[in-house]
């Protein structure tokens, strides 16, 4: 149920989209995840509220063979608290609570109860620890739980700071919100999430989920190990309001145009929603893709992986449902996306295999690189083993090395040629290639 984000490289110009999309090239990258083994997902892009692109590749479950397909259901983590903090402001715009409700109104004996509120809850800022993060979490996730077990756990817990004075992701107050919904709506979360939500945005295939029935088109979650093999499986009853939701990307990518329609909350309630401080909003947060922002959430519970969003220019949705990876998931969003607008992307070589580099052969490449053919620096740091590298204004990312000269960021089809003249009074320089263009960059 932890939160990762996108990070989506910006160099290009837009192309095209909607019916202008190349799917046939989308069809040829899934074909080749699926027969590289990296990763067994459904994909669903839903624009101007008609699913567009659909596609499931791999196992629902590996035992039986049975294949997935776009109407499997899929553990989708924390992009339930998207589903949690839409009701929350349901329950806000009913007048049955508010932003500023202190906590202690519910659960008087949650330290600092008195001083956390229902926004603190929603945007990550009441100072309760996360109780994922703890070791005994482990010990029983698995089993069923009851609210008053789960509370007796979060009242157990010591806070990570004073009420409203940062920011720390936390599925403890997602949980708490869970139970808040049931207590004020005076009935299940699974039945006010039909009611609320399902309902309203015509929804398919959502629901609180349950032990995981493959016979009902569900899928188990695996973890990749020479073959998949079968991940743990989280008791429901644990992450309640912070990441008991199944559902399909197509459902998700529908749920999400919904919301920024107008058909769950008002716009200032959605304007609240996407409130941010330090990147986390009220129940959504963004992603930067090129010059756009799209808004939504990711999700991780046992095997399962999922990444959603939002464009409110274009008014276009996607998600991904993975229940098994062995890629990076955020490289499949870059590449979903890059293909569906028409954006330079080419599709991987998993035949190249990658070279190890020694700190100090990639210290050599350090520093700030500058280009004449495009106002943006690039520079490069060693973190890890690794060379990073992050240009203007853009989140850093990580480069693979194919050979002492040539280094890769695959999902946004980089490539970083360096020169070697031999000369030690030439400045360090490398080609970017991208898109077909190519540009020199030389360091300060």
């Amino acid at each position: 149920m932890k939160r990762v984000f996108v990070l989506l490289l910006a160099f290009a110009a837009w192309g095209v989209c909607a019916q202008d999309f190349d799917s046939a090239k989308l069809d040829k990258y899934f074909a080749l995840l699926e027969k590289e083994d990296k990763a067994m997902l459904s994909v669903a892009i839903v624009d101007g509220g008609e699913p567009v692109y659909q596609r499931a590749i791999g196992f629902a479950d590996v035992a039986s063979g049975r294949k997935a397909g776009s109407d499997t259901q899929y553990r989708v983590g924390s992009i339930t608290k998207v589903f949690t903090a839409v009701m929350i402001f349901q329950l806000i715009e009913e007048e049955k609570l508010s932003l500023d409700t202190p906590l202690s109104t519910f659960f008087p004996d949650i330290k600092n109860a008195g001083a956390i509120t229902i926004g603190m809850l929603l945007s990550h800022r009441s100072g309760l620890h996360n109780f994922t993060n703890l070791p005994a979490y482990r010990s029983y996730m698995t089993s069923p739980r009851s609210k008053a077990e789960m509370l007796s756990v979060f009242e157990a817990l010591d806070t990570d700071f004073p009420p409203g004075t940062d920011t720390r992701y936390s599925n403890t107050g997602y949980v708490l919100l869970g139970y808040i919904i049931e207590e004020l709506g005076n009935d299940s979360y699974a039945s006010q999430l039909q009611s609320r939500i399902v309902e309203k945005a015509e929804l398919k295939r959502t629901a609180y989920g349950d032990a995981i029935d493959v016979e009902q088109d569900q899928a188990n979650s695996y973890y990749y190990d020479g073959g998949w093999q079968p991940a743990t499986e989280t008791n429901m009853s644990v992450p309640h309001g912070a990441g008991a939701v199944i559902s399909t990307p197509t459902d998700v990518a529908t749920f999400l145009t919904a919301l920024f329609e107008g058909k769950l909350v008002s716009s200032s309630s959605l304007a609240m929603m996407k409130r941010v401080q330090k990147g986390l909003g009220h129940g959504l947060f963004p992603f930067p893709f090129y010059e756009r922002t799209l808004w939504g959430h990711n999700g991780s519970i046992d095997g399962f992986a999922s990444q959603s969003g939002y464009f409110e220019m274009g008014n276009v949705g996607f998600a991904l449902t993975a229940n098994g990876v062995n890629y990076t998931l955020n490289e499949i969003s870059v590449a979903v996306l890059s293909i569906y607008f028409g954006l330079p992307y080419e599709l991987p070589d998993f035949s190249k295999e990658s070279v190890t580099l020694s700190e100090s052969q990639l210290s050599t490449y350090e520093g700030t690189y500058s280009s004449d053919a495009i106002p943006l620096k690039i520079t490069l740091t060693v973190k890890d083993g690794i060379l990073m590298a992050q240009a203007t204004g853009q989140n850093a990312f990580p480069l693979t090395a194919f050979s002492p000269t040539e280094f890769q960021f695959e999902p946004a089809g980089i490539v970083m040629m360096f020169k070697s003249s031999g000369n030690e009074n030439e400045k360090p320089a490398f080609d970017l290639l991208q898109g077909g263009g190519n540009y020199l960059f030389v360091r300060e």
